[in-house]
């Protein structure tokens, strides 16, 4: 058998019951040139024919004009991955919950939904009668605190005069002391509902009206993603009436289905994309969560995404592509050179002016690239892209045979 590219099969036949048997396998696919050596009884016999199937010949000028670009089999650096559904959601360690700490009535919203605010900003307004009683217990204190220090100071002058008694003194020591600590509990509590130590220390000079307002600020920067709150609204104190979150990065959750638990570790490579979004990011695997979901049976697996410029939308779904292994193979082709032909995957091998159909034995794949198991040598010229444009030639022929 006469192939393409010089190749040869030499076949052997021997006698079995009425008919002649080959001693080798007729290799796909069956397009050659066959000539035939025969002899029996002293008497040679010689014949030839062809058999064509899969094969086209294509001039240059043809390839250029259908895009048709050839490349030579070779050695290829692979990465096999495996692809997992995911969703972006806002960093946790990153997400604050704002509620008033005391109870009261709302005058004022600041913030609304979407709006990005400094640490500290300023987010709503309420009035708040337990606050006006804080702030009231803190002046007073003050007041008795100013009254017993200058208490002090008089009997302390006494004494040193020998004017009064020590047990006087003493007793005035203690009643300021006493005054003192009133103060700075008074002060503290007001700190523990929220107000900063400099507006509890200005309290004294702030008129009367600002006794029962409280202003609620941003604990952290970022965006205002959920507000529960309105004008005119009676709020209780653990009401979540505010959640900031820094979306400055977000996290990549992968939900990875228990057989696969095996091809994952942390710190393994994974590039995240977002067709929706039409975004992509590379990173790696920071966080797999130790549980399996009773109802979906997967693990989380999470990475973390830079989103500085908050094109990263908390809420979309991604797909999450994990590199599983990389390896060098001796052959690979791309996945765009790949046909189906009958039964077979194939490439369409390049010799001189004709293409023929090479079915392959194919291996691990990166998406892009396929191993080449068997079926194609290295250095064997083979139509890399477009390969369609060769098939519809060879359709054209209708060259085939029957088994």
């Amino acid at each position: 058998l006469h192939r393409l590219g010089g190749r040869i099969d030499r076949i052997a036949f021997v006698p079995e019951a009425d008919y002649l048997r080959g001693q080798a396998v007729v290799d796909e696919p069956h397009s050659f040139g066959v000539k035939v050596h025969a002899v029996r009884n002293g008497r040679t016999e010689e014949w030839s024919y062809s058999q064509v199937e899969g094969k086209v010949q294509l001039a240059d000028d043809t390839l250029k004009s259908a895009g048709i670009e050839i490349q030579a089999a070779g050695p290829r650096q692979m990465v096999t991955t495996f692809d997992v559904p995911g969703e972006i959601k806002a960093d946790e360690t990153r997400v604050a919950h704002v509620v008033p700490r005391l109870q009261g009535v709302v005058v004022e919203v600041i913030a609304q939904q979407g709006d990005r605010v400094a640490r500290g900003g300023l987010l709503a307004v309420i009035t708040s009668r337990e606050l006006a009683d804080a702030k009231s217990a803190l002046l007073a204190a003050s007041q008795r605190a100013q009254f017993a220090r200058v208490a002090l100071e008089r009997e302390e002058s006494l004494w040193k005069k020998k004017i009064s008694a020590e047990q006087e003194y003493l007793e005035a020591r203690r009643q300021w002391d006493e005054a003192r600590l009133a103060q700075d509990l008074a002060s503290q509590k007001l700190v523990a509902l929220g107000l900063t130590p400099a507006s509890v220390g200005a309290l004294g000079t702030s008129p009367p009206a600002d006794l029962p307002r409280f202003e609620i600020r941003a604990p952290i920067a970022g965006t205002v993603v959920e507000r529960q709150v309105s004008v005119g609204e009676a709020v209780p104190a653990d009401r979540n009436i505010f959640v900031i979150a820094d979306l400055s990065s977000v996290w990549i959750e992968a939900g990875i289905p228990a057989k696969d638990l095996g091809r994952v570790r942390q710190g393994q490579a994974a590039t995240v994309t977002a067709t929706d979004l039409g975004l992509t990011a590379t990173g790696r695997i920071s966080f797999i969560g130790a549980l399996i979901g009773e109802q979906n049976r997967r693990a989380t697996a999470r990475m973390v995404v830079p989103n500085t410029g908050g094109a990263w939308r908390p809420g979309s779904f991604v797909t999450v592509r994990l590199e599983q292994s990389s390896a060098t193979v001796p052959i690979a082709v791309p996945v765009a050179a790949l046909q189906s032909f009958r039964d077979w995957q194939v490439v369409f091998v390049r010799y001189g002016d004709w293409f023929e159909a090479r079915p392959l034995e194919l291996g691990r794949s990166d998406g892009e690239w396929v191993e080449v198991l068997s079926g194609l040598k290295p250095g064997e010229r083979f139509a890399a892209s477009n390969s369609f444009a060769v098939k519809a030639e060879i359709g054209k022929l209708g060259a085939t045979h029957d088994h």
